[in-house]
């Protein structure tokens, strides 16, 4: 099976991991540090934090914007569920929005429909890795928070998505463009939001008790809470994959890069197909997925399973969903994404030959329709 998603795992990740166990480092350790040093200094961030996953980075983000209980978060609603939830998690209401067909992103237009007097921040997605503009997403004077889940590699106008609003998160799960099995990041403009961010990391601890022990103060053991919260310490053996994992993602990127241009070249002559457009000049893709629009998209992705070919659809709209009461509302490209859009496979694990696989199952399945 040709499967849609995927990771790339070699020997430097499983030394690493090793050298870390070996250290008996199986909590948060000196490769979580050294990851966020590297990641940081790689993308030019002000201040980046690696927390146990990406829906958590997204809760601890909006926390640290402290926007008024009740509010309102516009969301796009073609996007992964944890956006929606971290905004209610957050003492928040969700807004949803919806995002260009062309794009999939959301567009200062999608958002501004929704602002209302209650709206109180906007997320963005940068779906597939493609960038948001995000300078015309400031000009509505919202704080935002960026969701660069897809975009660990991406850039807008010379900056590292994820690192240029107020607040932006990534994911590391076992999929993304840099995974580590499950991990996520949070920058954080502010720096006095990064201390405090790294606080709330472990339970809102202000000093661990080693921490204390380590500055001479007596009864160590008694930390300070400073203010509640969940605990989102990632592992030294997530930080001991994302170390290498960062240090092979050129070549990683690589790969994920040439299946892409091959789809590209090849799926844009079948005239049923529309194909996903490419980064604006002087902006960087991160290549995350490939998501077509093909019609009668529920048959093709049937007879590609047949072939042992893998598709979804990333993401089934959320405002389509009874949890949140918004059925109601008309979200039209989103919709029409839900009836013909594909993300076919694309990842590191690939073979050109399982491109070509893929290809040729589109074509016959088009031929002669």
């Amino acid at each position: 099976m040709i499967t849609v998603f995927g990771s790339h795992v070699g020997e430097k990740e499983i030394e690493s991991v090793a050298d870390s166990m070996s250290k008996q480092w199986m909590g948060m350790g000196p490769k979580v540090a050294k990851f966020e040093s590297n990641f940081k200094k790689r993308l030019g961030l002000e201040n980046f934090l690696m927390v146990d996953s990406g829906s958590n980075a997204l809760y601890m983000a909006i926390t640290l914007l402290d926007l008024p209980k009740g509010t309102e978060v516009i969301v796009p609603t073609f996007t992964w569920v944890s956006c929606a939830q971290a905004v209610i998690l957050a003492g928040l209401k969700p807004i949803f929005c919806d995002v260009d067909l062309v794009t999939m992103n959301v567009t200062k237009e999608t958002v501004q429909e929704k602002i209302t007097s209650n709206t109180s921040a906007i997320m963005v997605v940068h779906y597939a890795g493609l960038p948001v503009d995000l300078d015309r997403i400031k000009e509505l004077g919202f704080p935002i928070v960026e969701d660069a889940a897809h975009a660990v590699d991406s850039y807008y106008k010379g900056q590292a998505c994820g690192g240029i609003a107020d607040v932006g998160i990534y994911s590391f799960d076992a999929v993304k463009n840099l995974a580590v099995g499950e991990g996520g990041g949070v920058t954080i403009k502010s720096n006095k939001d990064a201390i405090r961010a790294k606080k709330l990391r472990y339970c809102g601890i202000g000093k661990s008790g080693f921490e204390a022990s380590t500055n001479g103060k007596k009864r160590w053991w008694e930390y300070q809470i400073e203010e509640a919260f969940i605990k989102m310490n990632p592992s030294d053996i997530a930080g001991a994959i994302a170390v290498e994992q960062l240090n092979r993602l050129d070549d990683l990127q690589q790969i994920r890069k040439d299946i892409w241009n091959y789809y590209q070249e090849n799926l844009a002559k079948l005239s049923q197909i529309k194909t996903p457009v490419e980064a604006n000049e002087g902006d960087q893709h991160s290549y995350f997925t490939y998501c077509i629009r093909a019609p009668k998209r529920d048959e093709l992705a049937k007879h590609l399973l047949d072939n042992k070919i893998y598709t979804t659809l990333r993401y089934h709209p959320l405002h389509l969903n009874p949890l949140y009461s918004q059925m109601d509302v008309r979200l039209k490209n989103s919709e029409l994404l839900n009836d013909d859009a594909l993300s076919i496979p694309l990842h590191p694990n690939m073979t050109m030959e399982d491109a070509k696989k893929v290809v040729s199952e589109i074509v016959s399945f088009y031929k002669g329709k």
